[in-house]
């Protein structure tokens, strides 16, 4: 029965996770919460079906990419100077970066979760 809910409610949580990260330039919430949404779904559904089909080894690998990527593109911008010239680049920054961040912070919690419950007895 949790089940059933769980995967009934997935994939809403999700779109609402992504929405509050993509919306966070202009209402409340952003990276760090939609991302928190995101990584209390993927624990949400681990906990109800514990199942080792999570290749840390790859959301690692993930995570590291998204953080080069949250370097790598701010900087870029900078040294461009393109941030401060156009007006209509900012709000796509803002959605990009919040994207960036909310899926590392995602990726981020959840690593943290299943490296606790799957090595907690080593």
């Amino acid at each position: 029965m949790v089940s059933t809910i769980t995967g009934l409610l997935y994939p809403f949580v999700v779109l609402f996770g992504i929405y509050i990260i993509v919306n966070g330039h202009d209402t409340p919430g952003g990276g760090f919460q939609g991302g928190a949404i995101l990584a209390a779904m993927f624990i949400g559904r681990y906990i109800v079906d514990p199942t080792n089909d999570l290749s840390i080894e790859r959301a690692v690998l993930v995570e590291k990419a998204i953080f080069a990527a949250v370097i790598v593109i701010p900087a870029a911008l900078v040294l461009s100077l393109a941030a401060q010239q156009t007006a209509w680049l900012r709000e796509p920054y803002l959605i990009a970066m919040n994207l960036l961040i909310g899926f590392k912070v995602a990726i981020g919690l959840t690593i943290l979760v299943f490296r606790y419950a799957f090595y907690e007895d080593s």
